[in-house]
């Protein structure tokens, strides 16, 4: 077999033509990943003018076979999350650590995670897409942070079987907060029609943006908290953010006091809009919530954010954390 050198290139898009699966390549050479969403890095990538002049497509097979020659990190910790709940924060923190990769809300992953690829196939194409990301193009990287869309909690379950191994967490915060920034600028999935099937879909017709955003927390809501219930996460609060990054989650992610100091130097900026400066808005999202919002907040997500919280204060984290 051919052998390949992807060395400085990262995959940004898988898809099928014809039935048969492609992946692109970028050209990052060493260049860290500190964007708040990994399209952001590529969108900065595909501006070079090497990228612009030369395009790189493979079959998905390149993924295993990159991955068989050269295997990249294995991942440390998958973030799973609710939506506009801190998830950001948490990567960005993390970014600011040299030995550090974090993969935020990758397309790629997302399209071979809701793909009707066969089992195998698309688990060897899994690992060998994480493992691609996990290479270390600067010599000095040692963990892979992986975060995902909020959504892929409808997934989780063949994500958590390619890597059974992996730490990971799940961060929500007061429904009614996330129901107002969704109002406010909604995400993907909080639009009806843009995401296509996913696990959030509950088959009923619905009274208005309001309605529909209630009634999808609550389903995300649930299906987080049965994977937390059931398996090995760790439930997080917004609420204990970013003080929680020196404490019980510099356990979880294994940070060091130096590590901790360093990464807090970024609370001090918004995560997703890094020129502005990060602030708590929780009563303002509240105050800014109609009535009928949190009638609707109450009726189909009170429930599972409570049994959340129950199991937060019953589940402490699995690993203690350093002497700060």
């Amino acid at each position: 077999m051919e052998r390949l050198s992807f060395d400085g290139w990262l995959p940004i898009r898988v898809w099928p033509v014809a039935g048969l699966w492609q992946v692109d390549w970028c050209w990052f050479g060493d260049t860290p990943l500190q964007q708040p969403f990994f399209r952001d890095a590529v969108e900065d990538a595909l501006r070079l003018p090497f990228n612009q002049a030369f395009r790189r497509q493979t079959p998905l097979s390149a993924l295993t076979q990159w991955h068989r020659q050269s295997p990249g990190l294995a991942p440390s910790a998958f973030i799973l999350h609710a939506s506009r709940c801190g998830s950001t924060l948490i990567s960005q923190m993390l970014a600011r650590l040299p030995d550090h990769i974090v993969i935020s809300e990758p397309p790629a992953l997302d399209a071979l995670l809701r793909s009707d690829l066969p089992a195998a196939e698309r688990r060897a194409a899994i690992v060998g897409l994480l493992s691609a990301y996990g290479q270390r193009r600067r010599g000095v990287e040692q963990r892979l942070v992986v975060k995902l869309d909020a959504w892929n909690i409808g997934e989780w379950p063949p994500l958590q079987a390619c890597f059974p191994d992996t730490p990971w967490l799940f961060l929500y915060r007061d429904p009614l907060e996330i129901a107002v920034s969704h109002l406010r600028r909604p995400g993907m999935h909080m639009v009806p029609g843009m995401l296509g099937d996913c696990v959030l879909d509950d088959g009923l017709p619905f009274a208005g943006r309001e309605d529909f955003i209630a009634r999808r927390l609550g389903r995300l809501f649930e299906a987080g908290y049965i994977h937390c219930r059931d398996g090995s996460g760790l439930v997080v609060n917004y609420s204990e953010l970013p003080e929680a990054m020196a404490g019980r989650l510099a356990g979880f992610f294994r940070l060091n006091a130096e590590q901790c100091q360093r990464m807090l130097a970024a609370t001090s900026q918004h995560a997703k809009q890094p020129s502005q400066r990060f602030f708590a808005d929780g009563e303002d999202k509240r105050r800014e919530a109609s009535s009928q919002l949190q009638a609707q907040v109450q009726r189909c997500a009170a429930a599972p954010y409570a049994a959340l919280e129950r199991l937060r204060l019953l589940k402490p984290c699995p690993t203690s954390p350093p002497s700060l």
